[in-house]
């Protein structure tokens, strides 16, 4: 007996793809389902869905097979003769159809990007929403700008704190997983910027401020001073804004998520 075992994000895909493979309609078929899969939550703890499907009458699905082979193709000996004639197609391909061809050619990849892009970005605000839903925020409103590769989005919702979550961890994951979404779905390479409501500018200017404190605390006190851990993008923020000060120096110590900046009075 034939059968084959396939995995999909959930058991109907994974039977379609059975039943394709085996070349049969559902009736004809005996389906065990292993798994049913897991869809996850924010793109983690997915798991796909498994089944067995095996024919139930070999025999009649042959008959099946052959009936429709016949009514499709009632005169099989022209088929044979087909490579027969392609030597003779050769010369109507004139070789001065040739730069007919090279204009659509040029114009195809920027078309075929640019509807790459659209629905790479359509995809992305599907899947936020997605996400969004999940969590019980059910208004939120999404707007992008496209800068160069730079794709910037901008979320807005009445429970905008909850998709920010505890310094910004719950907005920069949803950011790593749309950069995922995006490419899967784009022709070219992109960046993902996710933005709440302007709290990355108030965030920046918020770090900008704390360093400035924790440098003169350094200083006074003439002992290093240690941040909270933070990700790379905020130590970079405060490795800028302190970059010009000659009288500290700041570094980085730890490994994620553990990694944070260290702030040390230089000994003049």
């Amino acid at each position: 007996m034939r059968s084959t075992t396939q995995t999909a994000a959930n058991s109907e895909q994974a039977i379609q793809q059975a039943l394709k493979e085996l070349g049969i309609r559902r009736d004809q078929a005996s389906i065990k389902i292993l798994d049913e899969g897991k869809k996850g939550f924010l793109g983690l703890g997915a798991k796909p869905a498994v089944v067995i499907v095996s024919v139930k009458d070999e025999e009649g699905v042959k008959s099946t097979s052959s009936l429709t082979s016949l009514i499709s193709d009632p005169e099989p000996v022209p088929v044979e003769e087909a490579p027969v004639q392609e030597p003779v197609a050769e010369p109507t391909e004139p070789v001065q159809q040739e730069p007919q061809v090279e204009e659509p050619v040029s114009e195809e990849p920027t078309e075929k990007s640019a509807a790459s892009n659209d629905k790479a970005i359509e995809e992305s605000i599907l899947y936020m929403k997605q996400v969004a839903g999940g969590m019980g925020i059910h208004d939120l409103d999404v707007t992008h700008e496209i800068e160069g590769k730079y794709v910037h989005f901008q979320l807005n919702s009445a429970k905008a704190a909850q998709l920010i979550g505890k310094r910004g961890q719950t907005l920069n994951a949803l950011e790593q997983l749309v950069q995922l979404v995006a490419n899967k779905h784009s022709g070219n390479f992109m960046i993902v910027k996710i933005d709440v409501e302007n709290y990355r500018e108030k965030r920046r200017v918020a770090l900008e401020q704390l360093a400035e404190r924790m440098a003169e605390k350094a200083r006074r006190s003439g002992e290093k001073v240690e941040f909270e851990p933070m990700n790379a993008y905020e130590r970079k923020i405060i490795h800028n804004a302190l970059s010009t000060h000659v009288d500290i120096d700041t570094y980085s110590v730890g490994t994620d998520p553990h990694r944070h900046l260290v702030i040390e009075p230089i000994e003049a």
